[in-house]
């Protein structure tokens, strides 16, 4: 999987990508991330690539050209390439979204920054729009890494054991149940007897009756859904 990342700050993801999870997917060829600086298609003598919003107002809108002219240069329309963009103003990105995602063989992520991109590439070449949470970042940055990680994780022969993968919280649409490992006893506090049983249907029905009753405790929107 190519994932090109289109950013004015590729700095930032120097030690991520040199750790856990992620260097494992690269180092095996599961995933290759590129980036391109955005500065590189600036305007101008200062490369500049944003300026004030039309109608006024503060802060500063990244201009259209550059963006258009990075994606060019990745030949976006050329090779149908997804084309994903990070913003609170977008619906949550979800592990079925994430699931779908890691099945392909390329696409290109928009870091913005500042108040965000000119709508009008949203409008024309964005292909998928998605939030990590409802709050504000100051760039593309972070959430791209969070998206790298989660799709690098489910590539082929990256974890030790995919059925962790597949057991995680999201996958079946519930919270995971809770873990517990050795000492069987800490601080006074002992492992469910279930668990150490060794009867594994009774294991297996414990760990979804939590799973429920943990995702109507905390989230109950996603049993609504």
């Amino acid at each position: 999987m190519i994932i090109d990342v289109i950013t004015l700050f590729p700095e930032m993801f120097s030690s991520f990508l040199l750790s856990s999870i992620v260097h494992r997917a690269i180092k095996s060829a599961a995933i290759q991330v590129n980036f391109t600086q955005l500065r590189d298609f600036g305007i101008g003598k200062y490369n500049q690539v944003d300026d004030y919003p039309y109608g006024g107002g503060a802060g500063m809108v990244i201009r259209p050209e550059p963006v258009f002219q990075a994606l060019q240069s990745l030949q976006f329309q050329q090779n149908n390439r997804p084309v994903i963009f990070f913003t609170p103003q977008a619906p949550l990105i979800r592990q079925t979204d994430i699931n779908r995602l890691c099945q392909l063989d390329n696409l290109i992520i928009i870091c913005g920054h500042y108040k965000g991109i000119d709508q009008r590439i949203r409008d024309a070449y964005v292909t998928e729009e998605f939030s990590i949470g409802d709050y504000v970042l100051s760039g593309g940055e972070l959430p791209a890494m969070v998206f790298i990680d989660a799709v690098a994780r489910l590539q082929e022969n990256v974890l030790g054991d995919m059925e962790s993968a597949l057991t995680d919280s999201h996958q079946d649409g519930l919270l995971g149940a809770p873990q517990y490992t050795r000492p069987a006893v800490f601080n006074q506090m002992s492992v469910p007897d279930v668990l150490t049983s060794g009867d594994h249907k009774k294991i297996s029905a414990w760990r979804v009756n939590k799973a429920w009753e943990l995702t109507k405790k905390i989230r109950p929107d996603l049993i609504d859904e």
